[in-house]
């Protein structure tokens, strides 16, 4: 199949393994899948903190769990990359392990405290779900199936998140003053959790032309808006000045693109802001530091292989 003709039948889930696909449409469907995975490897890696910072034990579980589920998301993006036969999970580890590996900007920055769980496990975690629920429809059959478990899962993340918003914004007014000073802090940063504005995205056309993506950065970025500025206030949280919501002519929501500060974003989509290299330098430490279960795993299974087929001879 040529690009053209891929461009022409795509659709929800219209292409797999089985089907010849140009290495153009290959490339560019491991690129956005790793990326994918890469975040969901480095979001959990960031949300594991809080199971440090919560305030009991069950808040301390069900985090436990959220980290585990992050986890087994990107062992199943990794395989769904590996289907378009480019990369295979190990090279695409050690990538992300080398600083090669790209991922979302949130991600980048390093969490030291219990009030921003929620801006992870309630916002960042909410304008992921926007994003997710389109890619249920992209064309690379294989990514989508994936997406039916992730988006099931990242539901609960959702109300998680949601629930200690709620329940910190119940808290002494001090409590309420810190929530309402960490969400200024990461507010921008979730805006620009989207991406580029669509006129800076260098992948966006093509991948909506092979049927790889359905929504655009700008679209799921208003999506958002108008699901998520009614929740921040419900819970009593104020929307910063800066950056400027305006209301448009349909009455939906949209942010003044000029206010966000893109010259972090694209330091960060690049791996060269400060806490860019703390992130992907202390996980591949911790990568490193468990080496010799991934050695002695490797032995074991070579060596059970080898009893099998002497067994069987």
């Amino acid at each position: 199949m040529n690009i053209t003709e891929v461009k022409e039948n795509a659709g929800p889930r219209e292409f797999g393994p089985a089907d010849d696909m140009p290495e153009e449409y290959r490339k560019a469907a491991t690129r956005m899948i790793q990326f994918h995975a890469n975040s969901e490897v480095m979001g959990g890696y960031l949300d594991k903190e809080f199971t440090r910072h919560a305030p009991s034990i069950d808040r301390k579980l069900a985090n436990t769990a959220k980290v585990q589920d992050e986890i087994g998301h990107a062992q199943l993006l990794f395989r769904a990359a590996e289907t378009l036969g480019v990369k295979t999970r190990d090279q695409m580890l050690d990538e992300l392990a080398e600083g090669e590996g790209k991922f979302l900007n949130c991600f980048h920055y390093p969490v030291d405290s219990w009030y921003e769980a929620p801006m992870i496990d309630f916002f960042v975690d909410g304008g992921a779900m926007r994003r997710q629920a389109t890619l249920k429809s992209t064309s690379w059959t294989p990514y989508a199936h994936a997406m039916d478990k992730v988006c099931f899962e990242e539901g609960f993340h959702v109300k998680h998140g949601e629930s200690i918003l709620r329940e910190l914004m119940q808290g002494s007014k001090a409590t309420q003053e810190r929530v309402q000073e960490t969400f200024e802090t990461w507010w921008p940063r979730i805006l620009q959790f989207f991406g580029p504005t669509n006129d800076e995205s260098v992948h966006d056309d093509f991948a909506q032309s092979v049927g790889l993506k359905t929504t655009t950065n700008d679209a799921l970025r208003n999506s958002f808006l108008n699901m998520y500025i009614p929740k921040a206030e419900k819970y009593g949280l104020e929307i910063p000045d800066t950056p400027r919501i305006y209301e448009r002519d349909d009455g939906t929501m949209a942010v003044r693109e000029e206010d966000l500060d893109w010259d972090e974003f694209w330091t960060i989509s690049k791996n060269e802001y400060d806490g860019s290299k703390e992130q992907i330098g202390s996980r591949r430490r911790r990568q490193e530091a468990v080496e010799w279960v991934r050695d002695a795993l490797d032995t074991w299974e070579s060596t059970d292989s080898t009893r099998m087929e002497v067994a069987q001879s």
